[in-house]
């Protein structure tokens, strides 16, 4: 069978030179079935320095602590509500990895849920992890690590530096739960392209085959391409390997221009183009100056008083920018250079686009995000 002969290209393969611009399948697509799984959990940090929860805004936080200790057979007396000033419940999330097998670790995140004002110094006692389905996938506890920290003075002002209210705990959980998956019993792998297009799926093909033979590969659509795999789980994991190592040109991205109205960033993809047409920008500025004035009352013993009288100025510009001419299928580097010649401003610059598109001189999709 074609995987059987997969071997002697890889040794083939290494010696061919390849294009600067070809990128490994591993980093443009990933094997379907093979992901991480999200895993999020409840718990109790203990040993802050009198930063915890206020009892008596989030009463969660004292039902958690009494739950705490009646599993240690501590009862508190009825109506007696604790003031826990180094204690807050906080929302643990994390990721686990595909394969992840029972008894390694993970990194866990952990956030404040109440009005605690900083985790520092605390630690996270025993909380599992669960996921979608309901089941403990991991164990949570350990020492937490804050980035931030905040200080406050009796007059009220504080410093706050980045956030002390989330912290991390490296290595802060213990997998008790394998998540099953596919990948020993594939009869074939399927490979999803991080960013559609039947292009660039072509492509991957072509290339798979050209070393495994023809319809080694298919694709089945602009994002999934089906490969052929060998029958025993080591083969696999094997030739997976290889696939992941094959070199591909990418497609370029479509003709875009994305442009962020809120920051005024502008994003112009390498294949946007203008057809012929001339463009006339200029400025037009107002600008309304204060020019107070005081008023003094006439006579030397008249009993009026003396008064500041506002008084504005307003002064009309018109700048004199000249017109430029776009020549037929201009590439984006005219663009910009054109651009900046005449002076424009970021905002000028996305005016003259949106009337480029309307006019239909612009062959490229305008996204504003």
């Amino acid at each position: 069978m074609f995987w059987q002969r997969f071997l002697l290209p890889i040794l083939f393969i290494t010696l061919i030179p390849f294009n600067a611009s070809a990128e490994r399948i591993k980093d443009i697509a990933s094997v379907a079935g093979v992901r991480d799984n999200h895993l999020v959990g409840y718990g109790l940090i203990v040993g802050l320095d009198g930063t915890g929860d206020q009892t008596s805004q989030t009463p969660f936080t004292v039902q958690s602590f009494k739950n705490m200790l009646q599993q240690y057979g501590i009862v508190l007396p009825a109506g007696v509500t604790p003031q826990l000033k180094n204690v807050a419940a906080v929302a643990i999330h994390a990721d686990l990895p595909a394969f992840s097998k029972p008894g390694q670790k993970i990194d866990i995140t952990v956030s404040s849920l109440g009005n605690s004002k900083s985790l520092r110094g605390g630690s996270l006692l025993m909380a599992p992890l669960k996921g979608v389905d309901g089941k403990i996938y991991a164990i949570a506890q350990g020492n937490l690590i804050v980035g931030g920290f905040g200080i406050s003075g009796s007059d009220g002002s504080k410093v706050t530096v980045n956030v002390p209210s989330v912290g991390r705990i490296p290595s802060g959980a213990t997998i008790e739960r394998e998540v099953p998956n596919p990948f020993a019993n594939m009869e074939k792998v399927v490979l999803n392209l991080n960013r559609g297009d039947f292009t660039t799926a072509n492509r991957v093909v072509q290339a798979i085959n050209n070393v495994l033979g023809p319809d080694s590969a298919q694709a089945l659509d602009a994002v999934s391409i089906q490969v052929l795999t060998p029958p025993t789980t080591t083969q696999k994991v094997e030739f997976v390997s290889f696939l992941e190592n094959l070199k591909v040109s990418p497609d370029s991205a479509p003709a875009r221009i994305i442009i962020n109205s809120r920051t005024g960033t502008i994003v112009i993809t390498d294949d946007v183009r203008v057809k012929r047409a001339a463009v006339a920008h200029g400025n037009l500025v107002v600008s309304v100056t204060a020019d107070p004035i005081v008023s003094q009352p006439g006579g030397a013993f008249n009993e009026g008083t003396t008064a500041v009288v506002g008084r504005d100025r307003i002064d009309v510009e018109q700048q004199d920018l000249r017109m430029f001419l776009f020549r037929p299928g201009i590439s984006l580097r005219e663009l910009v250079d054109a651009v900046n010649r005449v002076g424009a401003a970021p905002g000028d610059l996305v005016a003259m686009l949106e009337a480029l598109k309307t006019s239909g001189s612009l062959t490229a999709e305008l996204i504003v995000i």
